[in-house]
């Protein structure tokens, strides 16, 4: 579904991707791990097209992205749910949900909406509160929703797990691997990497703008470079 060739991404004179290349499956949910700075939330907003590519490709179903602006890219079927949620605080949720079905047609949004109140319980009962006045997690499940709305066949999801309590760390990666078996291919970015490849079918990680190692998700749960380099440890006791 989404291949990345070669792609490198500068901020002034800082090149932060270097010839960055991996694939995403249709179907799969794919691990981007690495630690803070080495490019991740980067090579997401590139896909999105919110950073200008210096050069290589990004291929949605063999269509190159590089140089369409975010709301083309949203039409397309790709959709990021950035790091840090970045809710309109002032508006409902309602109208966040609203807001990130812009792209699809009227008829379909109230369908899109009963899916997503469906898999979200609790944005139902906060439908007409301020996006601004909830709880972390449920800030989160509104930033997921919004995402969802658009109904993207591929998900971008920045750091999902960032601020929560392990309780509602559990509910959110719960919900990611529901709307994946649904049909949604997804792009995961997250530091809980223990988490992360218990659910991912493939995983990549990236060291300063390059990526150094590859493979199935649980392979990679015992990989001793990456338990070494980002858990400090065996994963298996994290």
């Amino acid at each position: 579904m989404l291949a990345i060739q070669s792609l490198e991404v500068s901020f002034g004179a800082v090149r932060v991707l270097r010839q960055v290349s991996f694939i995403v499956k249709a179907g799969q949910i794919v691990a981007l791990l690495g630690a803070n700075g080495a490019g991740k939330t980067t090579a997401l907003r590139a896909i999105s097209g919110l950073v200008p590519v210096a050069s290589g490709k990004i291929l949605l179903e063999g269509e190159d992205l590089v140089g369409l602006p975010p709301h083309a890219i949203v039409r397309r079927g790709l959709a990021l749910c950035q790091e840090g949620r970045r809710l309109f605080a002032n508006l409902t949720v309602y109208e966040n949900l609203l807001l990130g079905g812009y792209a699809r047609h009227t008829a379909s949004r109230a369908e899109d909406l009963d899916w997503v109140l469906t898999a979200f319980p609790r944005l139902g009962e906060r439908l007409h509160q301020r996006a601004g006045t909830l709880s972390g997690g449920e800030q989160q499940m509104a930033a997921l929703g919004r995402a969802l709305m658009s109904r993207p066949r591929l998900l971008l999801l920045d750091e999902p797990s960032l601020g929560l309590a392990p309780l509602l760390v559990a509910e959110v990666f719960r919900i990611i691997t529901e709307v994946n078996r649904r049909g949604t291919t997804i792009l995961l970015v997250e530091q809980n990497a223990h988490t992360a490849l218990n659910i991912a079918q493939y995983a990549y990680v990236l060291e300063n703008g390059r990526l150094v190692l590859q493979g199935g998700g649980k392979e990679l749960l015992h990989h001793p470079h990456l338990q070494e380099a980002y858990l400090g440890g065996s994963l298996g006791e994290v």
